[in-house]
């Protein structure tokens, strides 16, 4: 199953209230629509709490390389 990228995912996480944790974003992606795409590709996010919308796509790229 191919995975959403991190732009896709972000309009289904309008609203959140963050921090939120991955099973907050996931639930307010569901509630607004989202595929079972998007739904995986957030469950792959690691279990912590996000403090921003930029840390959830910050978590798709993984750490820096540099």
């Amino acid at each position: 199953m191919a995975h959403a990228n991190p732009f896709q995912i972000q309009k289904f996480l309008k609203g959140v209230d963050y921090p939120a944790n991955k099973a907050a974003l996931i639930a307010n992606a569901r509630k607004l629509g989202a595929d079972e795409n998007v739904c995986a590709s957030l469950d792959a996010l690691p279990d912590e709490e996000f403090q921003t919308p930029a840390e959830v796509s910050q978590a798709f790229k993984g750490p820096d390389d540099d």
